[in-house]
């Protein structure tokens, strides 16, 4: 683990590779799962205040869902997250003309519709937050089916942290991010072919 302010970041993060690969993966994070994706009370809020604007792009099936259960459920680890069509897919996934699978609020806010982003834990993943008393954990997740984003991250040479930049910058800051720039740059000039190895 590596220390950067009042956070603990995997080493995973520093050492593997990673770089999201649609055309193979098809956005298979929106639909596979047992839970919703986590978000904040804050992010609830947000969502709800922009969904007249992106109900039009939800499925069928999702609008029916949020109309009968709202936004959000509490899952059985005791966390917010977005509710799920028939356990299964995200309400705010839709499908695209090419067969991936889109989240509908980062398309409108990519298009300039609205101006809420998708929910930090998702813009975040492979990364995922775990909030402690005394410090935050920065975990890098491993899932077989991101298998093609670290073949790809590893034929590309980009490493998850570098991949992640925008959402960790958006979730830590830019001075935190630039330390942990400066951090791992270090840390690879010392450890060149790591400590945990980047295997497939």
């Amino acid at each position: 683990m590596l220390q950067i302010g009042n956070t603990l970041v995997s080493l995973d993060l520093i050492e593997r590779k990673f770089c999201c690969d649609l055309a193979r993966c098809k956005g298979c994070c929106c639909v596979d799962g047992d839970a919703g994706a986590p978000i904040t009370a804050a992010e609830d809020e947000d969502i709800k205040k922009i969904l007249p604007a992106i109900w039009d792009d939800l499925l069928p099936a999702a609008r029916r869902r949020i109309e009968e259960e709202g936004t959000s459920y509490i899952d059985i680890e005791g966390d917010l997250v977005t509710q799920l069509v028939e356990g299964r897919n995200c309400v705010y996934a839709t499908l695209g003309d090419d067969g991936c699978w889109l989240c509908a609020i980062d398309a409108a806010f990519r298009q300039g519709r609205i101006s809420v982003q998708k929910p930090i834990s998702c813009a975040l993943y492979p990364v995922r937050i775990k909030e402690f008393d005394s410090f935050t954990a920065v975990n890098y997740h491993r899932w077989k089916i991101c298998r093609p984003a670290e073949t790809l991250g590893r034929a590309n040479g980009i490493r998850a942290y570098r991949f992640l930049e925008g959402p960790l910058r958006r979730r830590f800051g830019d001075e935190w991010y630039d330390e942990l720039c400066l951090t791992a740059d270090e840390y690879i000039r010392q450890y060149p072919d790591g400590l945990a190895a980047d295997q497939p």
